[in-house]
């Protein structure tokens, strides 16, 4: 079935779209634990990104798993396909022209390098929200930290399933000890010349 799908070329291009909205588009991928303050950075950069002119969208886990995710575990292999899924819909609206900002635990490397090939490695930008598990389990919000060393919760990342750091990323934000705006202002230094046409 596979040798009768074929890719359909259309006039209107990424490069088109991107010089309407004036901006070049760019996925901005923050990894790190539960609680280390993605979605909260990714929020406040967004805002700051809107009020800049950029036209942007973000996709946050729970959001994802609550509706095109929904029939995902958090097992190895359906946290692969969990990320392999938004990172296609992070392609798409790359190509739309749209800044997209994507907070995910996404805790294995291959799965995060398997992202970068599908959106291109000029389109992907890897943020590391480092922050040591003790403040993640300090912050704890939703109580997941104490659900997992309860044994409540199963294949919980930097409990009782792995989380492998990035090696290199393009940005790396130690946030045990700097407000969301010191955060937000260092990435959007280092992005915003990349985003300009």
């Amino acid at each position: 079935m596979k040798e009768n799908i074929i890719k359909h070329d259309y006039e209107v291009r990424k490069i088109q779209r991107q010089k309407l909205l004036h901006q070049n588009s760019l996925l901005l991928w923050f990894t790190g634990l539960s609680g280390s303050g993605k979605s909260t950075i990714a929020n406040a950069l967004e805002f700051k990104l809107h009020e800049a002119g950029f036209k942007t969208y973000a996709l946050d886990g729970d959001n994802i798993r609550k509706g095109i995710n929904n029939d995902l575990t958090f097992a190895p292999e359906d946290r692969k396909e969990n990320i392999r899924r938004i990172a296609e819909v992070a392609s798409l609206m790359v190509d739309a022209g749209l800044i997209v900002l994507a907070a995910f635990v996404s805790p294995y490397k291959k799965d995060r390098e398997n992202i970068a090939q599908i959106v291109g490695n000029d389109n992907f930008v890897e943020i590391f929200v480092n922050t040591s598990i003790e403040e993640c389990e300090r912050r704890d919000v939703k109580g997941l930290y104490k659900k997992a060393r309860a044994g409540e919760i199963k294949d919980f990342t930097g409990v009782n399933a792995p989380y492998e750091a990035p090696d290199s990323p393009d940005i790396e934000i130690i946030t045990d000890d700097l407000s969301i705006e010191e955060c937000v202002l260092r990435i959007y230094d280092k992005i915003t010349p990349k985003l300009k046409i």
